[in-house]
């Protein structure tokens, strides 16, 4: 299963987000999950729902800790028994696009 979400404080009294957010990042990369982060999302991999939606609790927690409100974006694409999907779905593509060249 992949899980991108967004998760980002609010109520702060600052436009700047990076050190709350940073904070979020280190648990997904702390989990030992497979991840990706990009300016917009993170992505995890997880074997089961629990499992990963932990990782997101604690990521919330850790933005909680920052500011009075915190806003959280997720989608996930839930597909048992399909591992390693956080990098074989970009390469399919890849390879999509070079057969069209």
């Amino acid at each position: 299963m992949l899980i991108a979400f967004s998760v980002a404080p609010s109520g702060a009294g600052s436009d700047s987000v990076g050190d709350a957010v940073a904070e979020a990042v280190r648990v997904v990369r702390e989990s030992g999950l497979p991840n990706e982060t990009t300016s917009m999302f993170t992505t995890i991999e997880a074997e089961t729902w629990d499992e990963g939606m932990e990782v997101v609790k604690r990521a919330v927690e850790a933005v909680q800790a920052h500011a009075p409100r915190v806003s959280l974006v997720l989608k996930a694409d839930i597909r048992p028994g399909h591992a390693g999907q956080l990098t074989a779905k970009v390469e399919r593509v890849n390879k999509a696009l070079e057969v069209e060249s």
